[in-house]
């Protein structure tokens, strides 16, 4: 079967024009106006597939995801310099953090640095602390710390950002940061990525735990992190106890799989 996801419409005349989000956050959505299926965030590449009176068909290039974004939030293509590696970050009209704040980034956000010191950097945003910025080639370590920086973030479905996530969401920001490629839904999490365990073997860091509908990354092997409707934010949570409580409404664990890295503890 088809997957609509990471296909493009052939219904729809061919643009192929590259482009990239110009706004802090676009959602992508299965239709015009239609329901957000997943987000895009700042610098993400992308290629124009169609226009439809005011939106763009796109296909993401970080995980090969289709749909819908609004035209106003797609500009064009630049290089990006440097990468937001802090949960978040604003962006002042002057290298001063007392200016006016003019937006906010959040993590994984892909900037095009025009000049900077030890203390901002100019964009074309306005100015971004360097605290907060690492070069666009720079790899993090190990997923489960990306992770932890979204501890307390709202749930949102199909949510990609420090605003909002989904449990799909948060283990794709913790990949991508550590050089991963990742899909962007839990279900082609399941069938396209990493190596698959017996279900109740020893758990390790890293290692992804699988649900109906639901993914959560092991920190400790009876530690997870996850984005969940149960506390409607990023938690933590002994597996036992996720284990137990998520078979009461949704069922039994799908899958368990690997990610292997020597870097890894």
């Amino acid at each position: 079967m088809t997957d609509f996801r990471l296909t493009p419409d052939p219904t729809l005349v061919r643009q192929d024009h590259p482009g990239q989000i110009g706004a802090p956050l676009a959602d992508l959505c299965r239709s015009p106006e239609g329901a957000r299926d997943r987000q895009a965030i700042f610098g993400d590449p992308l290629t124009i597939l169609a226009r439809v009176d005011g939106w763009c068909y796109v296909q993401l290039s970080k995980d090969g995801y289709c749909g819908f974004i609004n035209e106003t939030f797609i500009g064009a293509k630049t290089q990006p310099t440097h990468a937001v590696t802090a949960p978040a970050t604003h962006a002042y009209l002057a290298p001063d953090f007392k200016s006016p704040d003019q937006t906010s980034l959040t993590l994984g956000s892909q900037i095009t640095v025009l000049e900077h010191d030890d203390s901002f950097a100019q964009t074309a945003l306005g100015y971004i602390p360097m605290q907060h910025l690492s070069a666009a080639s720079t790899v993090a370590p190990d997923p489960g710390n990306v992770a932890e920086l979204f501890l307390g973030t709202p749930y949102l479905w199909g949510g990609n950002s420090r605003w909002g996530i989904d449990c799909s969401g948060l283990v794709q920001a913790a990949s991508l940061a550590c050089g991963i490629p990742c899909p962007g839904d839990s279900d082609q999490q399941l069938a396209m990525f990493g190596d698959h365990l017996p279900l109740h073997s020893d758990f390790k860091r890293n290692d992804l735990l699988f649900w109906k509908g639901h993914v959560a990354l092991v920190l400790e092997p009876d530690l997870l992190i996850h984005a969940n409707a149960h506390k409607m934010a990023v938690t933590l949570e002994p597996i036992s106890a996720a284990i137990d409580r998520i078979a009461k409404t949704d069922g039994a664990m799908t899958g368990h799989k690997r990610l292997t890295s020597s870097k890894w503890p």
